[in-house]
């Protein structure tokens, strides 16, 4: 009995074998390299939370945010451009409201709203600055 075409056909096979665990070893060894890569990326991204999160606290607290009227802007570009204190009358005429006192009032009540949210102090009674 004639064997030679069985061993070529076993050739054959194990040729056939044997290229496919080169092509899966050549794949296992690009996924390891990205699986590193992938790792190495990972391990930055938690440095850089931590780096993000202690420094979290040393970072300036956001501005509170200014109540829906124009006049607050107008107020702070005052209290900007001023070179001392100023009283409720003095933000009032500085934006060109009437010096009637419903007006002064009125600012006033604004310039103590501002003081609650830490955007202006109260000096003294009735006179205002801005934050230093």
């Amino acid at each position: 009995m004639n064997v030679q075409p069985l061993l070529d056909a076993l050739n054959l096979q194990e040729d056939a074998a044997r290229a496919l665990a080169d092509d899966l070893r050549a794949q296992i060894s690009q996924l390891q390299t990205r699986l590193r890569e992938a790792e190495i990326h990972l391990e930055h991204l938690v440095i850089t939370r931590k780096t993000v999160t202690g420094l979290v606290d040393r970072l300036p607290a956001s501005p509170p945010e200014l109540p829906e009227h124009p006049d607050y802007p107008r107020i702070l570009a005052v209290f900007n451009g001023a070179t001392g204190p100023l009283r409720a009358k003095d933000v009032c005429e500085a934006l060109g409201h009437a010096q009637l006192p419903k007006n002064v009032e009125g600012t006033r009540a604004k310039l103590k709203r501002l003081v609650k949210l830490d955007i202006l102090t109260e000096v003294d009674a009735g006179i205002f600055t801005g934050k230093q």
